[in-house]
């Protein structure tokens, strides 16, 4: 077990180092979809145009040294042009057969870029693939290749001819992960870099087996059982009308976390510390994937809108009401 969590701080600590020669600054970021490959689960990554969120999903890629696959999703995309579809076929005897055409869904790293673009039934489509990591066409089930990852990417700011996830997808992410502006330094580092040489090729470091087995040896991870708590009771404070919810939750909020967030705070925490070069989760840990856990679960009411309080500052506050284990 010590050799397993060695190798995984060290395979960790070069995965940063080659995905940084391309995405400068937003080590967070970074650290955020790492945690969610090394944890088996999918992320929403939100950001205005031009702050390298396709550059980040396929540099990922790159990394892991696994099949990567890109889907651009528009308003016209149909289901099958993401599983797959069904072909009449005539064999060299004469005979013909439907045989199923794989869609671009059977790789290991998928980019669904803008995916709020594309209507409910396609979303749907996309839903079965990345709870059940199958495809269903013609009334057979066809497995997908592990690992498997969604990376999904949507723009904020453009809400014309968008289709809002349900809640039921959004659920199925780990994170939402906001990529912001980078501070002016980092900035000026890449227009240099990108106006005056190519950049480095990224060197895969994984194969789909070693992914797999990161998997396993995150779970392996210890974590005290009031840290689990910890994260329980994160969860439970963030939804109204519960026996001890506080005010400012019944006040400003529609809806809680489930219990699903609290599983991968847990979760989460022990892939972060070995981000970190620890051998055990901290309070600390599950504290820094709150946000990223709870912004597309947190719903807000219309009393909150018209007060101007945003989903962050719910975040934020429930932070400060539920006590950290350890600290009097």
């Amino acid at each position: 077990m010590e050799n397993s969590l060695v190798q995984l701080k060290d395979t960790l600590a070069r995965a940063r180092a080659e995905i940084s020669k391309v995405i400068i600054g937003q080590k967070e970021v970074v650290d955020l979809a790492l945690v969610a490959v090394f944890t088996n689960q999918h992320a929403l990554i939100e950001g205005v145009p031009g702050v390298a969120k396709t550059l980040l999903v396929r540099s990922l890629g790159q990394v892991l040294g696994c099949e990567f696959g890109r889907i651009q999703f528009t308003p016209d995309l149909m289901p099958a042009d993401i599983t797959g579809t069904e072909i009449l076929e005539q064999s060299a005897d004469g005979h013909r057969k439907l045989q199923f055409v794989k869609g671009p869904i059977f790789g290991n790293v998928i980019l669904a870029d803008e995916i709020n673009r594309t209507p409910p039934k396609t979303q749907a489509a996309l839903l079965e693939a990345m709870q059940e990591h199958q495809v269903t066409a013609g009334g057979v089930r066809y497995p997908l290749d592990e690992p498997f990852f969604v990376l999904a990417t949507q723009n904020p700011i453009e809400m014309e001819g968008t289709y809002p996830l349900p809640e039921a997808q959004l659920d199925r992410f780990m994170f939402n992960v906001q990529i912001d502006y980078l501070p002016e330094n980092d900035e000026v580092a890449v227009v240099t870099q990108t106006t005056s040489r190519r950049p480095e090729p990224i060197e895969p470091l994984f194969t789909g087996a070693d992914v797999r087995n990161f998997h396993e040896v995150v779970r392996r991870v210890p974590i005290a059982e009031d840290l689990v708590r910890y994260a329980v009771r994160l969860a439970a404070a963030s939804r109204p009308g519960q026996p001890g919810s506080a005010k400012f939750i019944n006040d400003w909020v529609s809806w809680g976390a489930g219990t699903r967030a609290a599983q991968f705070l847990v979760l989460g925490a022990k892939a972060r510390a070995l981000l970190e070069g620890r051998s055990h989760a901290t309070a600390e840990d599950i504290r820094r994937l709150v946000p990223a856990t709870f912004r597309h679960r947190v719903l807000i009411g219309y009393r909150a809108e018209a007060e101007g309080v945003s989903v962050e500052q719910v975040i934020t506050r429930i932070l400060e009401t539920v006590p950290v284990p350890g600290k009097d």
